[in-house]
């Protein structure tokens, strides 16, 4: 019976930990994937920073970074696409692509750089479910193409 006992513990430490050690994008839908990269850019998801390959995917919280030199262009699901430009930052606040019950929606926080969006199904059917905030406001996508360029803030030293 001890050794049972035992056995079982063990076998549920083993699922706990499984659990609890999968990366935290690993139980996200993908979003997207990056489809072009020129230059330094990665993509950072939890705790993972790497950097970005055409075909990685971007999840759900995903951070996306350009270098001065970079420049990298994403793809996702909805055909929604984006491309940015040198030192350019951009979080994944909102993905959501399930047009049958018509729950849809994409919302990112670009910090600083430059972004052109394309408008994917998402916008093409709930223009008002899709936004990019920026430092001082908020883009509500009402069209099919738009750039936008958030300068850096700067520093006193």
């Amino acid at each position: 019976m001890r050794a049972r006992c035992h056995k079982s513990f063990r076998t549920g430490l083993l699922v706990v930990a499984a659990l609890f050690g999968l990366p935290g994008h690993a139980q996200t839908e993908v979003a997207g994937s990056v489809k072009n990269v020129t230059g330094e850019a990665w993509v950072i998801t939890g705790a993972q920073r790497s950097p970005a390959q055409v075909g990685a995917s971007v999840y759900l919280g995903s951070q996306l970074k350009t270098g001065k030199n970079g420049a990298m262009g994403i793809s996702f699901r909805d055909n929604t696409l984006m491309s940015f430009g040198p030192d350019t930052e951009m979080t994944i606040d909102e993905y959501l692509f399930a047009p049958k019950e018509g729950r849809l929606k994409l919302g990112t926080s670009l910090a600083k750089g430059s972004l052109n969006y394309v408008s994917g199904i998402i916008a093409r059917l709930k223009p008002d479910a899709v936004s990019v905030k920026t430092p001082t406001g908020t883009i509500g996508v009402r069209g099919t193409q738009f750039l936008v360029k958030v300068e850096a803030p700067e520093t006193t030293e």
